[in-house]
């Protein structure tokens, strides 16, 4: 909508702003006329018309199997949409069009604001299966005809409430008439299914909607009056209600065709099964955070055991395996650490990479520095914990045999997302300054043991690639090429 308002009118931005939320809203109106609704603009020179929005109807056939969004109509050929916009009313003379041996009644009306008419809502409705109107079929389209004016007067979409439509409760959920007094003149059969889960068991219709209501929520008398006016739509409002092990959700619409209040339309949907499933996924969460909390304590203790364990050992290379250990331990609790914060079992990697750059840093035997380049991003766990070893053992490799006692110099771990959002992959380049690599070293045949749980990791676990070569000028650089999953 944005580009044809743009190329074809002259309306700007807050006027473009007050179409989006006009049909942000409109499925209501559409709902309610049983009619396709079709926004149509007039063009920069005033010759034509461009249809810029349509919305067909939950509760009846459509009266246009194509979609009309982007068609231009010279002004003249429709002359109900002239005489919309140009006299500001709501047009409904004429007989049925004849589409495809179909008949439809078409209706204009003007869309306004502060007192322009911006454009022209055609409303068309399918009457091949027009029947006797039952007492729902009634109120639906007296509702609509007293929105259809509310459009016209400016009064409907209220600015000062955005509505997500897709959370919000839609006609066929259930619907109350109410009249200017807030009593009950209609109630929909859904609707009151959701009050008989909340524990009514009479009718509605003749009731005080608010003050009943009011009875069936639990008793908290500062809050008794004000959900008295939130039920009897006063303003334009949504709340819940939970009560009886049932959970309601209401919107509330006042009616104001001609500027004063006549009623309220309440529209309201039973969403007690959708909060109990958020509730047991809120559990699940505290409770997954909390086993990542305990693993990551339980890592730590291990960690503790084994680092003490290596201060009795009086065998250097024996201390060394345990420290090692310390350190791959160390690296796994980090990143259940993490997790043990998310609400998902995805982290952010780039804070895993700087904590172990940080910690295999303080084994360095001389003032070697270490930095990071480019951005992990945001990984599953089943990636970030094999990956954070990989990385410790790599950095660690690199720190004991790249560089001696007093050296100085560098190691920059770098990171590259790139690929599809089919087939994300992540490059990750760990470079030294150091002495570099022995002669006729292989790290894919090498039996040290930090190189075999780096191929393990990378080629088995993470199905990705592994390299170990000569840097360009000196040092060794280490490129691990891993697929990944796509994360905005």
């Amino acid at each position: 909508m944005n580009e044809l308002v743009r190329q074809h009118t002259a309306l700007d931005d807050s006027d473009l702003e007050w179409l989006h939320m006009l049909v942000s809203e409109w499925q209501l109106l559409s709902d309610l006329s049983f009619a396709d609704l079709v926004l149509w603009v007039p063009t920069l020179d005033g010759t034509r018309y461009v249809s810029v929005a349509q919305m067909r109807p939950n509760t009846g056939p459509t009266s246009y199997q194509n979609d009309m969004v982007g068609h231009l109509v010279p002004r003249g050929r429709r002359p109900m949409l002239d005489a919309a916009l140009d006299e500001g009313r709501i047009v409904r003379e004429g007989d049925p069009e004849w589409r495809e041996e179909v008949p439809v009644r078409v209706e204009s009306i003007p869309v306004r604001r502060e007192g322009r008419v911006l454009g022209v809502i055609a409303r068309n409705t399918n009457l091949l299966t027009v029947r006797t109107p039952s007492r729902l079929e009634l109120t639906y389209l007296q509702s609509a005809s007293d929105l259809a004016q509310m459009i016209a007067a400016g009064s409907f979409p209220f600015p000062d409430q955005q509505v997500d439509m897709d959370a919000s409760p839609r006609v066929g959920d259930g619907l109350i008439r109410l009249d200017a007094d807030g009593i009950v003149q209609y109630a929909s059969p859904n609707a009151l299914s959701a009050y008989h889960r909340l524990g009514l068991a009479a009718d509605l219709v003749g009731h005080h909607l608010g003050e009943a209501t009011a009875e069936l929520a639990p008793s908290r008398a500062p809050v008794d009056e004000a959900l008295v006016k939130l039920a009897s739509g006063w303003a334009p409002r949504e709340f819940e209600i939970e009560a009886h092990d049932g959970v309601i959700q209401f919107r509330a619409i006042p009616l104001k065709p001609k500027g004063t209040r006549i009623g309220s339309l309440v529209l309201l949907r039973d969403v007690t099964e959708l909060r109990r499933r958020e509730r047991e996924l809120i559990t699940k969460d505290a409770t997954i955070r909390e086993i990542h909390h305990r693993v990551k304590n339980n890592l730590q203790t291990v960690a503790a055991l084994l680092r003490l364990q290596a201060r009795r050992i009086e065998s250097e290379r024996g201390r060394e395996a345990l420290e090692e250990a310390v350190r791959r331990v160390g690296s796994i609790a980090i990143v259940h650490e993490t997790l043990s914060q998310n609400l998902d079992e995805r982290v952010e990697f780039d804070e895993i990479a700087d904590r172990v750059l940080a910690m295999v840093a303080e084994i360095s035997p001389g003032k070697v520095t270490g930095r990071r380049s480019g951005r992990f991003g945001i990984l599953d766990a089943e990636v970030a914990t094999p990956l954070s070893m990989v990385l410790t053992e790599v950095l660690q490799n690199a720190l004991e045999h790249g560089f001696g006692e007093g050296d100085t110099g560098t190691v920059e771990v770098s990171a590259v997302r790139g690929g599809t959002s089919r087939e994300a992959r992540l490059l990750v380049t760990v470079q030294d300054d150091g002495v570099g690599l022995p002669d006729g070293f292989d790290p894919h045949s090498s039996g040290n043991l930090g190189l075999q749980i780096v191929r393990t990791l990378v080629e088995g676990e993470l199905g990705g690639t592994f390299d170990m070569v000569a840097a360009p000028d000196r040092g060794t650089r280490v490129v691990l090429d891993i697929p990944v999953q796509a994360h905005k």
